[in-house]
């Protein structure tokens, strides 16, 4: 049994109302009361690509939810395209976790990013969204204007925080700082600048979409 299957059932059996077992491979089905058994898989991947999330689903078409363990593991726009059209849910393990309770394991997308997803899709200046990765959205507003956005979900990004996300994923017209409580701090909207970027928060980011 790999690692990351005994940590997911070590993880679920500590949550109210969840028992988890192995089926095999990297397949659980975890069991809620109440609501529909979830077979997911447990992925340690880093990063999850159109490829290998078609590879799992190849191995283990059952399943309904495909969960990236790592906390750092990051989801290629066309893996989370693909995995959405084929009615699996998708994300991290928390992710999994709150969606087997809620019976919506094939509906689900990682919950970091799922507010700030919606809060730009249903935002009316927004005429297209493009996700490239699970934290990056290249968006196209009704005045023509393209802008590529990086969200960082820290509750203070640092710097490094923004000059990793500019590194790992290219450069960015905006990072976005989608934890609800907390604030970049002074040196990270310094990186930004240095960068040629801006770092805010929603507010400022709605003023932005506004003008623009």
């Amino acid at each position: 049994m790999s690692w990351q299957i005994k940590y997911a059932l070590a993880n679920i059996a500590e949550q109210p109302g969840l028992t988890a077992e192995h089926v095999n491979g990297e397949l659980i089905r975890i069991v809620a009361r109440d609501q529909p058994d979830v077979l997911a898989v447990i992925s340690a991947a880093d990063e999850i690509d159109a490829a290998m999330a078609a590879s799992y689903l190849e191995s283990y078409p059952d399943a309904d939810f495909l969960c990236g363990y790592r906390k750092s593991c990051v989801w290629h726009g066309e893996a989370i395209r693909y995995l959405e059209g084929a009615g699996v849910g998708w994300g991290s393990a928390g992710t999994m976790t709150s969606a087997a309770l809620d019976g919506a394991a094939n509906t689900a997308s990682h919950k970091t990013y799922l507010f700030a997803d919606r809060l730009l899709r249903q935002h009316g200046r927004v005429q297209e969204v493009y996700r490239e990765y699970d934290r990056i959205h290249r968006i196209t507003l009704v005045s023509g204007t393209v802008l590529r956005i990086g969200m960082i979900a820290d509750y203070e990004p640092t710097a490094d925080a923004v000059r990793s996300l500019w590194d790992d994923f290219g450069p960015v017209d905006i990072v976005w700082n989608i934890n609800p409580n907390g604030r970049p701090s002074p040196e990270a909207n310094e990186a930004g600048i240095a960068l040629g970027c801006e770092v805010m928060k929603w507010e400022a980011l709605r003023g932005r979409l506004r003008a623009a």
